[in-house]
């Protein structure tokens, strides 16, 4: 019997897949903690281009996430020959995608560059759950 609401509870692969989402969004928060500050000190200290900026920025936070899903999000069984030259490529097409976003937010819109990175941030992070969860690492947690 349906609920009242209509709703069904997520089946246990869908509980698990959020769950996961979860684990790699926090990982991401904390690369992107360090993206975030490395963009800052780069734009407001030095006079960087916010473009060049927020790309010394994700190569940073990419580093430092490879590390956390690498162990903590997806507890990966792959060595790191198979799956960090896998994470780099999912972070070098989301470098681009990140840059592409800013340019065409800051550049062309005229967004400020904190809210152009926020907007970009979240296009990156979809992007780069599904293509690490199904290639890099497999879901293998």
């Amino acid at each position: 019997m349906a609920r009242a609401t209509g709703a069904r509870p997520l089946p246990r692969e869908g509980r698990r897949l959020g769950a996961l989402f979860l684990r790699f969004a926090g990982a991401g928060a904390v690369g992107t903690t360090a993206h975030y500050l490395v963009l800052v000190v780069l734009v407001s200290g030095f006079g960087l281009a916010a473009v060049a900026g927020s790309v010394a920025g994700s190569i940073v936070g990419a580093l430092i996430n490879y590390l956390i899903n690498y162990f903590w999000t997806f507890g990966s069984r792959h060595g790191h020959r198979h799956a960090f030259p896998r994470f780099m490529a999912v972070a070098a097409v989301g470098l681009a995608v990140n840059a592409a976003t800013m340019a065409l937010l800051t550049e062309v819109l005229a967004v400020h560059y904190l809210i152009a990175q926020l907007m970009a941030t979240a296009v990156v992070l979809l992007m780069g759950f599904f293509l690490n969860a199904n290639w890099t690492f497999g879901r293998t947690r």
